[in-house]
């Protein structure tokens, strides 16, 4: 038995946008089950994120603490955004959240792992990027505005983010994911057995 997950679409009878938001909508879906049964299912659409694990040469990664407004609590995350543009490179974006969000820029990319953050409720797809080989990035910071305007930076030990998450005190999925992430490909194939930083993204396609 292949463990993969595969494409498959049920017929839908009827659909809907009760809701258009500035950056996501709520869309409500009559599926067909497969006893028959037509059920509604409400889901938000999403474009799609990128985040990025940027680990220095001694072993820490880059993170940003953050007021994050629906837990009501600041989290600490890593670098991460939105596809804003449809069939943009997750991997020009991903270097454009970098940028932005800790003016750092990395000379090694790799995919990390692609996720869906809650499938159940909602349609977002989220590719987790490697980047190594950090440096300074050249030219005016990027001005922020809003929550980023009260975020804090750090390089923490991939080890404590390790603890913390097994602990519950970090909750970002994109960070637990990817340090979890991280440690699983050291302690398996190795780092160069992760795919290439332009590898296809079947849940958001584009071009390279």
């Amino acid at each position: 038995m292949t463990i993969k997950d595969t494409p498959e679409e049920w017929e839908i009878r009827a659909t809907a946008t009760p809701f258009v938001g500035n950056k996501t909508s709520v869309r409500t879906d009559d599926v067909v089950m497969p006893g028959g049964a037509v059920v509604r299912r409400d889901y938000q659409v999403h474009p799609g994120s990128v985040a990025v694990l940027a680990l220095d040469e001694e072993d820490r990664v880059l993170v940003i603490r953050q007021y994050r407004h629906p837990v009501r609590q600041k989290l600490w995350e890593i670098p991460a955004g939105l596809l804003d543009i449809p069939g943009e490179n997750p991997l020009h974006a991903a270097q454009r959240e970098l940028y932005e969000e800790a003016h750092v820029k990395a000379e090694d990319w790799r995919v990390l792992t692609d996720v869906y953050t809650t499938p159940g409720g909602c349609d977002e797809a989220i590719r987790i990027f490697l980047a190594r080989d950090l440096s300074e990035a050249e030219g005016q910071r990027f001005e922020v505005e809003d929550e980023e305007a009260d975020m804090e930076h750090a390089r923490v030990s991939l080890d404590d983010l390790v603890r913390g998450v097994l602990a519950g005190e970090l909750h970002n999925n994109c960070l637990a994911v990817g340090v979890l992430s991280l440690v699983a490909a050291r302690h398996g194939d190795g780092i160069d057995a992760l795919r290439p930083a332009e590898a296809p993204w079947p849940a958001r396609p584009f071009e390279s």
